[in-house]
């Protein structure tokens, strides 16, 4: 059976949720498809716990948390979640019918619009090639952090060099036993106050720092992680005991089957119209990171602002000929009732 719907939003990241709301304001239904098994994009999968201090009006909240409120703030529009499927497909249809969406899972869409809202696309993070790295995955070697409390009382081993192992290295020496970084070089993708907050952790005593260092083996009893050989500027040191590992040499993105839908493509991102945030395809809008437009920005705060714009140029489309108007939500009327503040 094919669902038919006004309104279909790849990818359900921050920036997919907050399409859903600005399309609901202008009286449009959304279903969502994510490859994920869970809403919420990066922030959910990979960084739960990291503070976010750029969204207006909310000094800081983590990203877990920015995922939660935007869930509670689409609860009136009602929307379809299809997680854990990947669309596979898509195929315009005759002039004013649409495009036919198909997902890895069989799920068949007539969408009216479609949003790609996917971020980098789908994205595996870089991993640890060492012998015994995949016996322990999940386990005692990490990707990502999910539940920081698991940490407490732990000695850490972090690799890498990027916002992330410099974030994680400061906020689990808070609560870890130890905390060792290893840094391929001796200049970071970190923000410099980052690095510069961890190495006064250093300087005190209270972390370790291997810079032009790489892991070079992984010692097991059985299929337990004890300890890991470091080779620091090309010389091997003694084993560094350790309880588990952390590894953050980035993700790689991969667009998948984007790449094939006949999109106007830059490099891993795709072009839109900065007025519309319309694709070379018209009735198919991206937003996100994975827009691209001259002075993009990749930042939750911009995706938001092109959801808003993009649902305007959607309600035109579905309503043609007719003049799309804009509302307040402090005083419409129309958009209490949508809101479910009034029957």
């Amino acid at each position: 059976m094919t669902i038919r719907t006004d309104a279909l939003i790849v990818g359900a990241g921050p920036c997919g949720l907050f399409q859903v709301f600005e399309l609901g304001l202008l009286g449009i239904s959304a279903h969502l498809v994510d490859a994920l098994k869970e809403p919420g994009g990066q922030c959910t999968e990979l960084y739960p716990d990291k503070p976010i201090y750029d969204i207006p009006a909310i000094p800081v909240l983590n990203a877990q948390d920015l995922v939660d409120a935007l869930l509670k703030q689409i609860e009136p529009f009602n929307p379809t979640f299809h997680l854990g499927e990947e669309v596979t497909v898509v195929r315009p249809l005759g002039e004013g019918e649409g495009f036919h969406v198909e997902t890895g899972a069989g799920t068949q869409f007539q969408a009216q619009t479609l949003f790609l809202a996917g971020g980098v696309g789908s994205f595996q993070p870089r991993k640890l090639r060492l012998d015994g790295a995949e016996t322990i995955e999940g386990r005692q070697l990490f990707y990502r952090v999910k539940d920081s409390s698991r940490f407490r009382g732990r000695r850490l081993l972090i690799l890498g060099g990027g916002d992330s192992a410099l974030d994680w290295a400061l906020e689990l020496s808070g609560i870890a036993e130890s905390v060792t970084l290893a840094h391929r070089r001796d200049e970071y993708r970190a923000a410099p106050a980052t690095v510069a907050q961890f190495k006064e952790l250093v300087a005190r005593g209270r972390a370790q720092l291997y810079e032009k260092a790489r892991a070079t083996r992984l010692y097991l009893d059985g299929d337990d992680l004890k300890a890991v050989t470091l080779s620091v500027e090309d010389v091997e040191r003694d084993p560094l005991e350790v309880d588990d590992l952390l590894v953050f040499y980035g993700l790689a993105p991969k667009l998948g089957p984007i790449a094939g839908w006949g999109l106007d493509l830059n490099r891993k991102t795709v072009n839109v119209d900065p007025e519309k945030f319309q694709t070379n395809i018209p009735g198919i809008f991206a937003i996100g990171d994975i827009c691209h437009y001259p002075g993009k920005k990749k930042l939750i705060l911009s995706g938001f602002h092109e959801a808003a714009l993009a649902a305007f140029a959607a309600k035109a489309i579905l309503t043609p000929g007719k003049k799309v108007h804009l509302q307040y939500t402090t005083t419409s009327p129309i958009m209490h009732k949508r809101l479910g503040l009034t029957d």
